[in-house]
């Protein structure tokens, strides 16, 4: 498998909440990891760089190449809620952690599937036969505005709510979690991110930057994209092809 990731702090912020890992398991198998922290800028940081930790650590114990798709997708939200009552439980130790917190996109490739567990606005998408297709649902207030019919795809892009999630790891002693399973070939790439990326890019120009084939440039190109159109946010990348 081919993995390649980037993190950047963009232009604007003076520190970076975002965390992530990529890495290969047994059996060829590849867990990739995406969380962008929210709270005071060191408190931010905490939570995404411990939810990661948390993630990466259960999985990497308890994966085994031989396992169904239920047990992955126990596996995967599994990690998710510990990591949510670890950061949850951290939060309460101090009164400068009270409401940190962070997105979670958490994205296991075996058997031919992705298999994909999140909360938040960090993103997962999938690159195939020519298009950009969205495999996560923001969990945000505009999402549910505009899925209510309240406001217009484009009004979404620039609305001040922009920002507002509903859900993350770390406000509550419980998180409820999306998944979903989708194939996985050789022709396709996924990719992961947070709305460093998604808030300061278009669809159209992701895909036109990831379809060349140039694996290893991806996450750089996206994350220079991200910043060359503002770099508002802190932005991170992965992406993962065979």
């Amino acid at each position: 498998m081919k993995i390649v990731a980037r993190t950047d702090k963009g232009v604007v912020r003076d520190n970076n909440q975002d965390s992530y890992t990529a890495f290969e398991l047994e059996g060829g198998a590849v867990l990739a990891v995406v969380c962008d922290g929210m709270g005071g800028a060191a408190e931010g940081a905490l939570a995404s760089s411990e939810a990661v930790r948390i993630i990466r650590e259960q999985i990497s114990e308890r994966f085994l190449s031989s396992m169904s798709d239920i047990s992955l997708k126990g596996l995967l939200v599994s990690a998710v809620e510990n990591a949510n009552k670890h950061i949850y439980n951290l939060s309460k130790t101090d009164e400068s952690y009270e409401g940190m917190g962070t997105t979670a996109v958490v994205a296991l490739i075996a058997n031919s599937f992705v298999y994909i567990v999140h909360a938040g606005d960090s993103r997962a998408y999938k690159i195939s036969d020519g298009e950009l297709v969205q495999l996560t649902r923001d969990h945000s207030v505009v999402q549910n505005m505009l899925e209510k019919g309240e406001i217009t795809a484009e009004e979404a892009d620039d609305h001040p709510s922009k920002h507002i999630i509903t859900r993350a790891l770390g406000v509550d002693d419980f998180i409820r979690t999306d998944f979903c399973q989708e194939p996985f070939d050789e022709n396709e790439v996924l990719i992961l991110c947070s709305d460093g990326l998604t808030n300061y890019s278009k669809p159209d120009d992701i895909l036109r930057l990831t379809s060349d084939g140039c694996y290893y440039k991806y996450a750089d190109r996206l994350v220079n994209l991200a910043n060359q159109n503002g770099g508002g946010d802190n932005v991170t990348v992965v992406a993962v092809a065979y």
